[in-house]
């Protein structure tokens, strides 16, 4: 994503959501402001405080921790292949290319979105909607929901596609940019075809 660098102090991201990997790991990035205000306030609350947020060294921030020390044990293996997607990642044009190729995935649920009109964004503010973790509502049921997914699934046409747990009744399709868009495109008729096979 094109970021707002200039109005961002505190940034964090699990790098396993767009460029794929293992869970738990972690990126923070903090502007000079952050780093000021960490030095001006100190660290100490009062209460222990969890390692990972520990990063202050004698009321300085220790750097160490942005140049390759660690405050756990990382995977190393997962680290590996962190940096192997990332030089993926600049061989097809870097941040531009990614953003085009999540663009490129996002279009084409939209334009099946236009033509169906039982499928829909759960955004409704067009501004808002994701285009790497694409949210959808059906016009179905909890349950018929669920009957679509498993469906979906038996087929092998796709995996893990329910809405998050604690969101509405919704599917979610990946379209970030280590999607290839064909395949996008090869998902739309499964959608289809598994709501006609499940409303009827």
């Amino acid at each position: 994503m094109d970021m707002p660098w200039d109005k961002l102090d505190v940034t964090t991201y699990s790098w396993q959501k767009v460029l794929g990997g293992e869970g738990g790991h972690g990126i923070l990035i903090l502007s000079p402001r952050a780093v000021e205000r960490l030095e001006t306030l100190g660290q100490v609350p009062g209460r222990p405080l969890p390692k990972i947020f520990r990063m202050l060294k004698k009321g300085k921030l220790d750097e160490a921790l942005f140049t390759g020390a660690t405050i756990n044990t990382p995977s190393m293996l997962a680290v590996e292949d962190y940096i192997g997607a990332l030089k993926w990642a600049d061989s097809i044009g870097g941040v531009p290319a990614l953003i085009a190729r999540a663009e490129a995935n996002l279009n084409v649920v939209k334009t099946f979105v236009s033509g169906n009109d039982w499928i829909d964004f759960l955004a409704k503010d067009e501004d808002t909607i994701s285009s790497t973790s694409v949210c959808l509502t059906l016009d179905l049921s909890s349950d018929e929901i669920k009957a679509f997914t498993t469906l979906l699934e038996k087929e092998g046409a796709a995996l893990d596609i329910g809405g998050y747990r604690d969101a509405p009744p919704s599917i979610r399709i990946w379209c970030g940019s280590t999607v290839e868009t064909a395949d996008v495109e090869a998902l739309m008729p499964w959608l289809e075809y598994a709501y006609n096979a499940v409303k009827n």
